[in-house]
This record gives C-alpha cells, sequence and structure tokens, in this order.
C-alpha cells in the first residue's frame, strides 16, 4: 500500500465576488479532484485545536499525526532544523521575516505593505541577511540565518522569554504601533531598516517597480523541538516534499526524509511538476507515505488575490494530482491518496484563519460512487474528523 498526501496550505476559504461568489475551490476547474471526491470518502476536519492559533506548524503537525497540543514549540525551531541549526540548552529561535514597511516617520507610524517583501527571491535575501548578520548584531552572540525567500531565523542566547507577538501577515496594511515586539527585539527592528532601506538590493527593487525588503518581523519563538519517529509511530517510511523550512523542519524531526527539490521556491512561482517528479522518485526508493506540501494557495490567500489562488488550486490538480494518479495506477500496488488544506487562509481576511477543512481520502479499491465536486460545501455532508491524528489514522487504517 501506498499512501500519497497533498497539502494545498490555505486552500480552504469563503465566497469571493471576484470569482462570482463561489469559494476558490468551487471555481477552479479540478477535475481530478473532483473524482477523487466522487470516489472516495469526503468530509471536514477541524485540524487545530480550539485553544491554539491557526498556524502552519499546529495544522501540519496535527495532520501528520502529532497533537499540537504536545508536540508544538513555535514554528521557529522547527525552522531552525530544516536550516541546519542545532539549538543549544539556553537558546531560542525567533521567525525573521524580511517585509516591506511604507510609509514616512518614525518607525511606529510605517504600515505592513507586504510581509513577503514582495515574494523576494532567495539570492537577494540571502545578500540582505548576510548583511544584517555582519551589520545589525556586530559583536553579538546572536545570528541570523538564511532561509527561504522572505522566511529566515534569528537564534538568540537572551530571549526574554516574550511570547506576546503578532504575525505579520494579521496586519497587512495596517500601522505597525500597536503590534510591536518588546525590547531588544524592537531595536533590532527599528535599526535593521535603517540598514534596508537604501541598500543596493533595495533600490534596484525599487527601479524595477519591486518592493523593498526594508525591515526584519521577529515572532515566533520557542526552543528545541522533538518529535517521536513517524516510522516508529505509525510503520511506515516517510518522506516530505516541499520548499519551506518550517514543514522541512517537521519532516526532519519525525526523521522523515526530506529531499531538496530545484525550483520548489515556496511562493506563488514555484514548480508544481519538479515537487511530483520528486514525490514519485521517493516511491520509487521504497519510500510508503509522501508528504507533499505546496504553499502557493496560502500566498494567494495573503495577497488577497482569488484569481490567483484559483489558478494555484487548478495547478495542483494538473501538474501535482493528475500526474501521480497516473503513476499510482501504474505501479499495481493499492493506494490511497489525501488531498486537504491545512487551515483556511481568506482571501477576504488575507490572514490565516479557523474552521474545520475539506478533506478527501480515495482508496483505490473502492468502488466509484455518484460524482461529487471537491468543495468547502459538499465536505460538510460527509464525516467530521474531530483531530489531524484521527484523520492520520483514518488514512492508515489497515
Amino acid at each position: 500500500m501506498k499512501y500519497f498526501v497533498l497539502l494545498g496550505d490555505g486552500m480552504a476559504d469563503h465566497s469571493c465576488p471576484e470569482l462570482d461568489n463561489k469559494t476558490p475551490l468551487e471555481a477552479a476547474s479540478k477535475p481530478v479532484m473532483d473524482r477523487l471526491a466522487s470516489g472516495g470518502v469526503m468530509g471536514l476536519c477541524k485540524t487545530v485545536p480550539d485553544n491554539m492559533v491557526p498556524e502552519s506548524d499546529t495544522a501540519n503537525l496535527s495532520i501528520m499525526g502529532y497533537p499540537p497540543e504536545i508536540y508544538s514549540a513555535g514554528r521557529s525551531p522547527l525552522e531552525a532544523v530544516s536550516l541546519g541549526i542545532t539549538l543549544e540548552k539556553d537558546q531560542a529561535a525567533i521567525r525573521a521575516n524580511l517585509v516591506c514597511l511604507t510609509g514616512d516617520g518614525e518607525y511606529e507610524n510605517l504600515v505592513m505593505d507586504d510581509n513577503t517583501a514582495g515574494e523576494i527571491t532567495t539570492p537577494e535575501a540571502r545578500e540582505l541577511i548576510e548583511y544584517l548578520d555582519a551589520n545589525l548584531l556586530c559583536g553579538s552572540t546572536d545570528r541570523i540565518y538564511t532561509g527561504i525567500a522572505y522566511r529566515h531565523c534569528f537564534i538568540t542566547e537572551n530571549w526574554n522569554g516574550f511570547r506576546d507577538f503578532t504575525r505579520p501577515h494579521d496586519i497587512m496594511g495596517q500601522y505597525i504601533g500597536e503590534y510591536l515586539p518588546p525590547e531588544p527585539y524592537l531595536t533590532l527592528q527599528r535599526r535593521s531598516r535603517e540598514l534596508l532601506e537604501n541598500h543596493p538590493v533595495n533600490l534596484k527593487r525599487a527601479a524595477e517597480g519591486k518592493k523593498k525588503a526594508n525591515s526584519i518581523w521577529l515572532w515566533s519563538p520557542g526552543k528545541n523541538p522533538a518529535l517521536p519517529s513517524f516510522k516508529e509511530t505509525f510503520g511506515l517510511d516517510g518522506a516530505v516534499v516541499c520548499a519551506v523550512d518550517l514543514i522541512k523542519g517537521i519532516g526532519l524531526c519525525a526523521g522523515m526524509e526530506v529531499p531538496f527539490v530545484e525550483g520548489a521556491t515556496g511562493g506563488t512561482d514555484t514548480d508544481y511538476r519538479a515537487k511530483e517528479k520528486e514525490a514519485e522518485n521517493q516511491f520509487n526508493k521504497g519510500k510508503e507515505l509522501v508528504y507533499l506540501h505546496v504553499e502557493a494557495p496560502d500566498e494567494y490567500g495573503h495577497q488577497g488575490n482569488a484569481v490567483g489562488k484559483k489558478n494555484s488550486i487548478e495547478k495542483l490538480d494538473s501538474e501535482i494530482l493528475a500526474p501521480m494518479l497516473e503513476y499510482l495506477s501504474a505501479c499495481g500496488d493499492d493506494f490511497r491518496i489525501l488531498v486537504l488544506p491545512d487551515h483556511f487562509t481568506p482571501v477576504a481576511t488575507r490572514t490565516h484563519g479557523r474552521g474545520e477543512v475539506p478533506f478527501i481520502i480515495y482508496d483505490s479499491r473502492r468502488q466509484v460512487y455518484p460524482i461529487r465536486r471537491y468543495t468547502e460545501k459538499e465536505a460538510a455532508n460527509g464525516p467530521y474528523v474531530p483531530t489531524g491524528p484521527e484523520l492520520m489514522k483514518m488514512l492508515l487504517e489497515r
């Protein structure tokens, strides 16, 4: 038996006026998802406990079978693992976004224009982060490590235990004054803008009509994470195919294979086919479960781009799910496919939202039922699964 999980980050949504009051899932042409929905079990799952924030670390831990109430230590330590950073006992990891702030005057009076700094590329970001590491933290034992695109990691031995942080994607278009972190992190953010505003990378981006990456934003601190092995927990060799350090970190902490995929960016321009081909490669190497994560729907949600989100779902269907279904069908083994988002990222709010997410579990041995479409509304007519770990057990039931 082979198991394939396709996770469209933030794919769930509400009706959008730009899509004739349909959700992106409803508006998208996705014949393969609809075929799997017709031939499998479709329902709703609560991936995030009521007392936790709907973030990707919480939701993906849950879907992978790890109760986030027990295992969530914040997203930054997981990202540190992905970057090859071993946290010492007295160290903490803090996410450092490169963001675009607009406006004039004091730092407190600026506006959060873009939490991705206009989807800055990793090479551009590396130059900026290395500049900050040398000039912002000179004489300090703290470090900033380059991640992917706008996502980076600040390592400190002087964490003051602050927990009341604001996620930059929660305050898009808002003045940042009432959302700033405490000292000494506020001083670091202020100073980062002074260093980055007229950096050659940003001057070049501005000349090309792109947004500047003119500040860091520090959030989601935590200590060293630990997860039990996926193989020991579920009895399966697994792999995680993704481009974002957070999901890579979860896979590495769970002892799963996490390959590098050329062309996978963690943004809207990611190479969908390259990810699908790597998933096939992992199955060919003997992996029994492959968890493939795509960030693009979430990024379009944060941008408030309903059409882009719809288009990304169509690419998930045509460039990943269609060739994967063909591959699995040709292998000669029984297989199951799980398709779902981790959480809502509504276009209207441009941030993560609560709600039970629609899922499909397709089993190659089952009969085909009357035609259904994979949508939030259709899924509400199916079974309700109260937690992500229970959904994983449902997928793997012998």
